[in-house]
């Protein structure tokens, strides 16, 4: 009977197993190393052999470009044209839209819309309502994802269940018993009309936030909350200084989300909050349009527009950066 050791020395390199059938043996060679990403590309709609090909890689990359010129001028070609006419006179917007200040620049719409309009109040207004908003919702969001997640208490999934349904319920349904409540709040025996209250509570009770913390949290290592435990860690300790630490990229995503939901939320300022002292740009601007000129109507709303974008490139990179929990758990 041939063994591995009789081969000569080329073959024993190939040889990764020997399959004894009588006096035959079978070498099983190893299979050819492919290189990293062949396989994605292989998956791809072109082949590698495809790539090769110049009139097939000069093809993708003119449609490649060709979909992000597309995708550039469909998404910033209105905050542009936005950023354009606010520094434009009204005769220029409405004769020439599309032209690069034919007349010059004019820097006073800024200003006339930040101090003589009052875009100023209502500006302070919609952080107000916007940061109220957030507190709200990242509040209500964590808690609950922390105690459905974490916690686990004895009817938890019955509870998670009730709050799933609330998601297929439309927001126009819940208007009108949600404006009663408000008119006239349980416990407290006060209307909460024209207080920041009426918008900033109903925000907390936001059931996809709940969904989505609740979902990172079951993602988090047990390992870790079962550490803390034996240390000596409580609830509230455990919430405060292991889950909230790892939920970095969660809470941007909610921060995000709830602070962008806040400010162009039009329909329910405007029916809770009558005052014009405090209502927020969203509800205070189509007011304005036929009281200003063009041009300052244009510049409100490009300062309308900033703090958004603002927030969003400050927040890209939890917004898209998963969690990185390699090194949470020590082996």
């Amino acid at each position: 009977m041939t063994t591995s050791t009789q081969l000569p020395p080329e073959v024993r390199k190939v040889v990764t197993d020997v399959v004894e059938d009588g006096d035959r043996i079978e070498p099983r060679r190893r299979r050819p190393r492919r290189r990293r990403g062949q396989d994605s590309a292989d998956r791809g709609i072109l082949s590698i052999s495809d790539r090769r090909k110049r009139g097939v890689r000069w093809g993708s990359r003119s449609v490649n470009t060709v979909l992000l010129i597309v995708l550039l001028i469909v998404g910033l070609g209105p905050l542009l044209w936005l950023a354009k006419s606010a520094i434009t006179p009204t005769q220029d917007t409405l004769a020439t839209p599309m032209a690069l200040w034919p007349h010059g620049v004019d820097w006073a719409n800024l200003s006339t819309a930040w101090s003589t309009v009052h875009i100023d109040v209502q500006f302070m207004n919609t952080i107000w309502v916007a940061a109220g908003s957030w507190a709200m919702q990242v509040l209500v969001a964590t808690t609950g994802g922390y105690a459905l997640s974490v916690l686990r208490p004895k009817y938890g999934a019955v509870l998670y269940g009730l709050i799933l349904c609330t998601l297929f319920v439309p927001s126009v349904v819940l208007l009108v018993p949600l404006y009663l409540t408000i008119l006239d709040p349980p416990l407290l025996g006060q209307s909460l009309i024209n207080r920041f209250w009426a918008v900033w509570l109903p925000a907390g009770a936001s059931a996809f936030n709940l969904v989505l913390v609740k979902r990172f949290f079951d993602n988090l290592p047990r390992e870790v909350f079962e550490a803390a435990r034996t240390d000596g860690a409580g609830p509230f300790r455990l919430f405060w200084s292991i889950v909230l630490p790892m939920s970095k990229p969660i809470l941007g995503v909610v921060s995000v989300f709830a602070i962008i939901a806040a400010w162009k939320d039009y329909l329910w300022p405007l029916l809770v909050l009558r005052d014009p002292g405090i209502q927020p740009l969203s509800v205070r601007l189509p007011t304005l349009q036929a009281a200003i000129e063009l041009d300052v109507y244009l510049a409100a709303l490009a300062i309308s527009t900033l703090i958004p974008i603002v927030l969003f490139l400050v927040f890209q990179g939890l917004f898209l950066r998963s969690a990185g929990l390699g090194g949470a758990v020590k082996g």
